[in-house]
């Protein structure tokens, strides 16, 4: 089992990937949890990849978040899947936890 190194919640708006708005839905992590991610050290991965363990309402999955190149914030992938099981789409809000695994 993969040890947890950062644990965070927040909310968050879920928003579609302009250069792939077919299939590709995401949520920013807030600037403070974003920093609490950065900060976690880690052997290089491809795109600054970050494994995850997420939490939304009832659904829990595995990931990885990503930084963005904006504003250093990182992005969750949300599949859909779990949006349809937690009634969560585009534009939404939703609760997640985050767990950064090491």
């Amino acid at each position: 089992m993969d040890e947890v190194r950062v644990s965070c919640a927040f909310r968050a708006e879920l928003w579609r990937w302009q250069a792939r708005s077919d299939t590709w839905v995401f949520v920013r992590l807030p600037q403070e949890e974003s920093a609490l991610v950065r900060e976690v050290p880690r052997p290089p991965r491809g795109f600054g990849a970050v494994p995850v363990a997420v939490a939304c309402g009832s659904s829990r999955w595995r990931t990885s978040v990503f930084p963005e190149s904006a504003d250093g914030a990182y992005v969750l992938p949300v599949k859909a899947a779990v949006r349809r099981r937690e009634g969560i789409d585009v534009g939404d809000e939703a609760a997640f936890t985050l767990d950064v695994l090491g």
